[in-house]
């Protein structure tokens, strides 16, 4: 483990866990998809499961959504044993699948009121829920219009309506983002956002977008298969003990052969900046903008991004 971060099994939390994976291993044949992994979710957070393709997110996935049987470990939700009690969890859970589940021909009313039918909602019951979920997801204008003339970002909203009609209390989103513009991925969040706060509904979404990891309250980073870190991301960028200058220049060349030349670090150019990652005790802001002299238009200092973070930890790039 590099210096400077804590093996995940060191990280204790004090919160309630609405999720508590012990030891869990999962094979494909010869294929190792997760390795003795454990991980603790806090009650009432948006937790994100980051890690790119082959990381062991979606085998985790289909693991908390009780697709496919635990071969080695244990998964506890809502302080039930999911192998042994998986009709109960599954009363706990709403599941919202990356591939959407909506049928088209349908509108989005009558996607819902299926989903209600399978669940055993009463009638009275159903209008309600409906009516209170989709005023909250801010899809009531939008109920009685079949499935194929609406947005994605609204398509999003209507399958989180169904996933939350039985009243779950954790909320699993496979990577929710897929296939929606900018704008449909800032409403999908707000949403998330309100329901975390106003039902304490307890967030699971599995995302290889790392602007998307930064908005959770807590990340897990995973890759083949294996937990490397669990953490705010806040706390998770502090932990490496680096920082980011961000060098404004009208000649990044020189600044990147100066950058290497002088102080052995190295530069990235980008669009008229260079992006410099380094240990804190490197060298001072001070030194640095008086060795680039008139080089520098600017310099910004920052905290890592959660992709430096990976970078550090797993010894290569994220993508």
């Amino acid at each position: 483990m590099p210096q400077g971060l804590e093996p995940p099994s060191a990280m204790v939390s004090t919160e309630k866990s609405a999720i508590r994976i012990s030891e869990l291993s999962h094979r494909y044949g010869p294929t190792v998809a997760l390795d003795n992994l454990s991980l603790e979710i806090p009650e009432g957070s948006i937790f994100g499961v980051l890690g790119p393709n082959g990381s062991g997110k979606s085998t985790l996935f289909r693991l908390l959504s009780t697709l496919v049987p635990i071969q080695a470990g244990q998964i506890q939700i809502c302080g039930l044993d999911a192998a042994e009690k998986q009709q109960h969890v599954r009363e706990q859970i709403g599941v919202v699948f990356q591939s959407p589940s909506l049928d088209r021909k349908l509108t989005a009313r009558e996607n819902i009121e299926f989903q209600a039918a399978l669940y055993g909602i009463s009638k009275e019951q159903k209008a309600a829920r409906i009516d209170e979920l989709s005023k909250a997801l801010a899809v009531q204008e939008h109920l009685d219009t079949k499935i194929d003339k609406l947005s994605g970002g609204l398509r999003r909203r209507i399958e989180l309506v169904k996933g939350l009609l039985h009243r779950p209390r954790v909320l699993l989103l496979d990577e929710p983002s897929t296939g929606l513009d900018p704008l449909s991925r800032l409403e999908l969040w707000k949403a998330l956002v309100g329901l975390q706060k106003e039902h304490s509904t307890t967030v699971v979404l599995t995302t290889h977008l790392l602007d998307e990891a930064e908005k959770c309250d807590r990340v897990a980073i995973l890759d083949q298969g294996r937990l490397l870190v669990s953490d705010s991301p806040e706390q998770l960028r502090s932990s490496t003990g680096q920082m980011v200058f961000s060098i404004a220049t009208a000649d990044p060349k020189n600044v990147v052969e100066l950058l290497s030349t002088k102080y052995n670090l190295s530069g990235v150019s980008d669009h008229g900046m260079v992006r410099v990652v380094m240990q804190e005790s490197a060298v001072s802001p001070m030194d640095l903008y008086e060795g680039l002299g008139s080089l520098a238009t600017s310099i910004t200092i920052g905290r890592p991004s959660l992709e430096d973070v990976f970078i550090k930890i797993a010894g290569k790039s994220f993508h």
